[in-house]
């Protein structure tokens, strides 16, 4: 009676189209659209060296420790390269700021100075990459003042025909120079802002399974349809009838899961990454929490189908636009404000996920997100099979 059913509910789901629509159809034009809505934003944002400018008196060729940080950083062809450094004197620097040529330029006197003519992104890198060497030198300072009072305490170590100072910032700087100073991007070369939105997609696409399984569920409820009629009246198990048919539906949606997958990878050129088969693996698994909420909408709601339709697919936008559908940033905005929102979202926990494979080191993250989206689907089946088991009807 399993297989028999199973296949009868496959069947009967294939034929349904506006389940074909919502589960095959509107995941791939909507993917088609981020595609071309987002397929050169990124493209227009390249990042391009910022121009700056070095006043190069005297005071600055003797600080070792800045020459070497802005020659790296400003290496032409070097894909840590963050500069375009001009050197010249101060009133071609101060000429070169007021024409906006330049975002700023550094020069020293006692101390370092950083001249900025505003306050944009450019200005404020600049700024913070002083800091941090100015940091570095700091402690470069520290090591020197610090081998300085060993060495007077013991002067039998002193090297003659040699300055003492000479000698001892020599082997600090040697020191330095092994601890390259740059800013690198860790970050894989597949990942985007943009891939956000395709995150957010695979979400949806989870979630929308769920009118499979509360139309899947629906078969088997007596007030919804002439086959929860007969189904209620049939010496047959209930649990194995609603177990074969939801089984039915989830394959359904691991197809609509397939297809979206080939066709954004093939067509659409989406790169996942290294990590595919986790990427997958997680689809797989809301697809669950996506079934287990359609089937526990089926049994709790009372209205009919097309209301209970409208609900479902109500909660799904709602849960992919907090999960940053409609806008990248909603995501943060939400975790930051109501972190405990997210947590009970079940498109938030799938595309935390994903952030999890890109940003994090090891995959507790990633898990932690597998398990309480499978707490998430007991919770709901749970719920299910407590308000199905009590359901009576006066007559059928």
């Amino acid at each position: 009676m399993f297989w028999h059913n199973f296949q009868y509910t496959l069947k009967t789901l294939a034929k349904d189209r506006m389940l074909i629509f919502w589960t095959f159809a509107f995941p791939l034009i909507l993917g088609t659209f981020f595609q071309m809505a987002f397929a050169n934003i990124e493209s227009s944002e390249t990042f391009s060296p910022i121009e700056i400018a070095i006043v190069e008196n005297d005071a600055w060729k003797q600080h070792t420790v800045w020459n070497e940080a802005f020659a790296q950083m400003s290496e032409e062809g070097s894909k840590d390269q963050l500069f375009h450094t001009r050197y010249t004197d101060e009133t071609k620097a101060k000429e070169l700021l007021e024409a906006n040529e330049i975002s700023g330029y550094v020069w020293i006197d006692d101390t370092l100075q950083v001249t900025v003519n505003g306050s944009g992104v450019n200005e404020t890198i600049l700024q913070h990459v002083c800091e941090e060497i100015m940091q570095v030198e700091t402690l470069s300072d520290m090591a020197v003042e610090k081998t300085m009072s060993q060495w007077t305490q013991n002067p039998a170590s002193m090297i003659q025909n040699q300055d003492l100072q000479t000698r001892v910032y020599d082997e600090v700087h040697a020191i330095l120079a092994q601890e390259t100073i740059t800013i690198q991007d860790d970050s894989p070369d597949h990942m985007s802002y943009t891939m956000i939105e395709f995150y957010t997609l695979i979400a949806m696409t989870c979630l929308y399974g769920g009118i499979l399984g509360m139309v899947a569920m629906n078969r088997n409820l007596a007030n919804m349809s002439d086959s929860g009629k007969r189904v209620a009246v049939s010496p047959a198990s209930k649990g194995s009838l609603v177990l074969s048919s939801v089984s039915a539906a989830y394959i359904v949606q691991l197809l609509g899961l397939i297809l979206l997958f080939v066709y954004t990878s093939f067509i659409l050129h989406v790169d996942y990454g290294d990590n595919f088969l986790a990427v997958a693996g997680l689809a797989v698994v809301g697809s669950v929490a996506g079934l287990a909420l359609g089937i526990c909408v089926a049994a709790l709601c009372k209205q009919n189908e097309n209301t209970k339709t409208g609900i479902l697919i109500s909660i799904t936008m709602l849960g992919s636009f907090l999960s940053g559908m409609m806008g990248i940033t909603m995501k943060y905005i939400v975790d930051t404000n109501f972190g405990w929102l997210n947590r009970l979202n079940p498109a938030a926990m799938i595309t935390d996920g994903y952030y999890s494979l890109y940003f994090y080191d090891t995959m507790d993250r990633y898990f932690m997100n597998i398990i309480s989206m499978l707490i998430f689907s007991a919770v709901l089946l749970v719920l299910a099979a407590f308000k199905v088991r009590r359901q009576t009807y006066d007559s059928i």
